[in-house]
């Protein structure tokens, strides 16, 4: 999950796109990393070609879908982490065939995947370049969390350092509205064009304006606070609402709190780790809890009562008389819940019998005297066996 891209960024969008934006996006990049049009590639070429159209697919998946989409938004991976994603065991499909059947079958054929730009179906505006949108930098940070907050949820105030528009000229970069100027080169536009000739007539390709760097603006007298960045840095707190049921290592994507980008442009989010703190008495796996209690010998024969620690208090459990050591008694219910799906998990409490070391004259002349009686003889019942059986499986 580390390893993986946003989304948003794979397909070049921004948190805000709709929906026909996000298909447009995907329709772009399947044309360009489809694995047919790079058949004659080299095996390198070919590789990356494959890695890039399965990452574009995938996060098309997930964003074109509502109700995917809401649990990336909220959650980040965490929230899709699992469920089922573009399947490509059958091959890739053919690209005329995919994109046929995301827009209406309005693009017809594609022959050997020759340049798009400037000819074909597409018209002289497929190769521009958008005016270039500045995006702030995400910021990581980890959260440390006790089981008993994981069981209920909590909110948290993260105190962090991040880039915020400059106050004094409001994130413009200049004081004064008249010290920012339409660029000369690309006339306000971002980009420059280029035009070239070859056997199938004029292509046309635009670039970001090495002038204003995509911007469209030149800033003649900089706002003396940010240098004309637009940007200062201020420590700031934020509060973080945190589900229950959340895991060690898990990630949480909290949109738009992470640095403010230059020229008033989009947040960088906020990537907050879960980073979960051992609990003296409780184990976790998953959604479900583990204790071991340990009891004497008489109250293994006699029954007792015990006291098992719970997420939201003390619980008490009656032993049985006869009780075996390795007896697994389960508390429904008492576990985590699940940040994934309703519901929570279950307490597992392990009783292990103490055989004391050593014993005084007295008591071992006590043991001894009832050692031979038939109550004592190993004679387990079906259920003992079936826990014995258990046991041995162990080893």
């Amino acid at each position: 999950m580390a390893d993986k891209r946003d989304y948003y960024e794979v397909l070049g969008v921004g948190k805000e796109a709709s929906a026909d934006e996000i298909k447009n996006a995907y329709r772009k990049l399947a044309i360009k990393w489809h694995p047919d049009k790079w058949v004659n590639g080299t095996e390198s070429e070919k590789k990356v070609a494959e890695d890039k159209f399965k990452e574009a697919s995938e996060a098309y998946s997930v964003l074109s879908d509502p109700d995917k989409k809401s649990k990336y938004d909220k959650f980040g991976f965490a929230g899709v982490d699992g469920q089922s994603g573009p399947d490509f065991s059958g091959g890739f499909g053919n690209l005329n065939d995919i994109l046929n059947d995301l827009f209406g079958g309005g693009f017809g054929g594609f022959g050997n995947f020759g340049g798009f730009s400037g000819f074909g179906g597409f018209g002289n505006d497929s190769g521009r370049t958008q005016q270039r949108i500045y995006k702030g930098r995400d910021i990581r940070t980890r959260v440390k969390l006790t089981l008993e907050e994981i069981s209920t949820g909590v909110e948290k105030d993260i105190t962090l350092e991040r880039n915020v528009p400059c106050p004094d000229c409001k994130g413009r970069g200049a004081r004064n509205s008249s010290d920012i100027k339409t660029c000369p080169t690309c006339h306000g536009s971002g980009q420059v064009q280029h035009i070239t000739s070859g056997f199938f007539g004029r292509t046309v390709t635009y670039s970001v304006c090495p002038q204003c760097g995509g911007t469209g603006k030149i800033i003649s007298n900089p706002c003396r606070t940010c240098n004309g960045t637009g940007l200062i840095r201020k420590k700031e707190t934020v509060k973080v609402k945190i589900p229950a049921g959340v895991e060690d290592g898990m990630q949480l994507t909290i949109r738009g709190a992470g640095h403010a980008a230059p020229h008033n442009g989009e947040n960088g989010d906020l990537l907050v780790v879960i980073e979960e703190m051992a609990h003296p008495q409780l184990k976790r796996d998953g959604s479900n809890l583990f204790y071991s209690c340990i009891i004497s010998v008489m109250d293994a024969i006699l029954g007792s009562e015990i006291t098992v620690p719970c997420l939201d208090g003390n619980y008490k459990i009656k032993t049985e008389p006869g009780t075996q050591s390795g007896t697994i008694v389960k508390l429904r219910g008492k576990g985590l819940p699940s940040v994934r799906s309703s519901g929570k998990g279950d307490l597992y409490v392990k009783i292990m019998v103490w055989i004391p070391r050593k014993l005084s004259n007295s008591e071992k002349g006590l043991f001894e005297s009832i050692r031979n009686n038939s109550t004592f003889e190993p004679n387990p019942n079906r259920d003992d066996k079936n826990l014995f059986d258990k046991e041995k499986n162990i080893f």
